[in-house]
């Protein structure tokens, strides 16, 4: 990637202007059979409408928080890399009554109503589908990202040295988040092209790191397991075979 990117947004820029077809994001869930599989291009593609949903529609600027109340999911790396291309700091499972807005899956919805300004549900369901009936409060996310554009710009440069991450009860600013990431892709091993799986959960930076911000820092993919627990070795083992894994952080 490229020594001058200092924002998880500029890692992806670099990703896309790289290789836009190669995979970035293999998700699983294992509790539901679901897998979904997003080349570069495609996740750029849904950061640039969600980070407009977040500009636009909810009205977010640099240095409003973000209460993320998402699973490990490829919509949760989503919403990560969006903060990050607005400048909103993304607090990981952090307090919604204490943030600008939330971002919440179906498990959350109660505790999301504590945030006083925009609401945002997802419903995690396969192939980004929408919910039944829309949580009252909410706007549901499947419904209004895709109208957003799929391009963005943001309204003022994303400052690398301000807030963008809050996870574990620590603070890291867009450049220290991509140079724990540098660190921590080096620390497993990856270079350009690895495949590294993980089942870790998004609730810690060492989850985060491996879900996403290490493959991406260094040109690698990673494939995602959610519910990783339900696979038994011979599963585990033919995943690894037809994902081509390189690398395993689990």
């Amino acid at each position: 990637m490229n020594a001058t990117d200092r924002t998880p947004a500029d890692l992806l820029r670099s990703a896309l202007a790289t290789d836009p077809a190669r995979p970035l994001v293999t998700f699983y869930d294992d509790a539901t059979g679901e897998r979904v599989e997003l080349s570069v291009a495609t996740f750029a593609n849904w950061v640039a409408k969600t980070a407009n949903l977040l500009q636009g529609d909810l009205a977010a600027e640099p240095g409003d928080r973000l209460a993320l109340l998402l699973p490990a999911h490829w919509q949760s790396a989503v919403w990560l890399l969006a903060c990050s291309s607005v400048g909103v700091i993304a607090d990981v499972q952090g307090d919604p009554a204490g943030a600008d807005l939330v971002v919440s899956g179906p498990d959350t919805l109660e505790a999301a109503r504590a945030c006083r300004g925009e609401r945002v549900a997802l419903a995690l369901r396969p192939l980004g589908g929408r919910f039944p009936q829309t949580p009252e409060g909410f706007a549901d996310y499947a419904v209004e990202v895709p109208s957003q554009g799929d391009r963005f710009a943001p309204f003022a440069p994303v400052d690398p040295d301000a807030p963008a991450l809050v996870v574990g009860g620590g603070e890291l600013t867009a450049a220290q988040l991509v140079a724990r990431a540098r660190e921590d892709a080096a620390a497993l091993g990856l270079t350009a092209g690895s495949r590294l799986l993980t089942g870790r959960t998004y609730d810690t930076w060492e989850g985060l790191s491996a879900g996403l911000f290490a493959p991406l820092a260094a040109g690698a993919s990673v494939v995602l397991c959610r519910h990783l627990g339900q696979l038994d070795e011979d599963g585990l083992a033919k995943r690894v075979e037809s994902e081509r894994v390189t690398n395993s952080a689990v």
